[in-house]
């Protein structure tokens, strides 16, 4: 299933979208919103696969909300304005939907969305390396592959088909569009899923308490310093088992 956001600050126009989405068999509705703004704060916990987004809205329109994403889903735009064609596809739009729109006309773009996810997630089964005796992986960022070391990742956070990879001494994540599941194929054993979104160095743990760990930094000047990350009702048992092997007890 395509996890996707509608996002239109008309009711009527946000109720249709949801309509149509629901009408089509390989779209899953992620989260409905009347803003970009109310949608960005959403985006901050849950990256969607694609995006139904109206462009001119009120507060923060939905072109300028598509570049300020650092990763960007599938976009379709909808719109009364057939003068934002060209703008649309300049940030790489999928589609351009104009208002008003037939369930059809909908469909075809649907359809466009779905054939670039696939393509998405070929391109996904050749992004990272297997673990070599160098222990470093190499994963596609940004048109470019990169060689990480195993020993430097600190966290990896899940988001939807994306991940980021938090690195000591790096202010910033590498970001890859890869899963979760896939990762851990490539990963040694001292890393964990200890939540939904997160997979950890387990070296690299500083505390555990009562439902979260507190990740470890060598450089005290780092942004990951005193990192708390939940564990997930899932995961906890494996993890308490893990635990009780290291403790040691009088």
């Amino acid at each position: 299933m395509i996890r996707c956001f509608a996002i239109d600050d008309e009711p009527l126009a946000l109720q249709q979208l949801v309509t149509y989405i629901s009408k089509v068999p390989f779209l899953e509705l992620a989260g409905q919103f009347l803003s970009a703004t109310e949608a960005k704060q959403a985006l901050e916990e849950d990256l969607p696969d694609a995006l139904f987004i109206d462009i001119n809205m009120p507060d923060l329109n939905g072109m300028d909300f598509v570049r300020s994403l650092v990763i960007a889903p599938l976009v379709v735009f909808t719109t009364a304005y057939s003068d934002y064609a060209i703008e649309g596809y300049k940030v790489d739009a999928v589609d351009y939907l104009l208002k008003p729109f037939s369930l059809e006309d909908f469909q075809r773009a649907a359809l466009k969305v779905k054939a670039q996810y696939e393509l998405r997630q070929m391109s996904q089964k050749n992004t990272v390396s297997s673990v070599n005796s160098d222990d470093v992986i190499f994963v596609k960022t940004e048109h470019r592959i990169i060689n990480l070391c195993l020993s430097d990742i600190i966290y990896i956070e899940g988001m939807s088909e994306y991940l980021r990879i938090h690195l000591a001494g790096s202010p910033k994540p590498v970001t890859v569009l890869l899963s979760m599941k896939k990762l851990e194929e490539h990963l040694p054993q001292h890393f964990m899923r200890i939540h939904r979104s997160y997979i950890i160095n387990l070296k690299k743990i500083k505390e555990v308490g009562k439902g979260h760990v507190i990740m470890n930094v060598p450089d005290s000047k780092a942004p990951h310093e005193n990192l708390c990350l939940p564990i997930g009702d899932l995961y906890r048992d494996a993890f308490n088992e893990y635990l009780n092997k290291k403790v040691l007890m009088k």
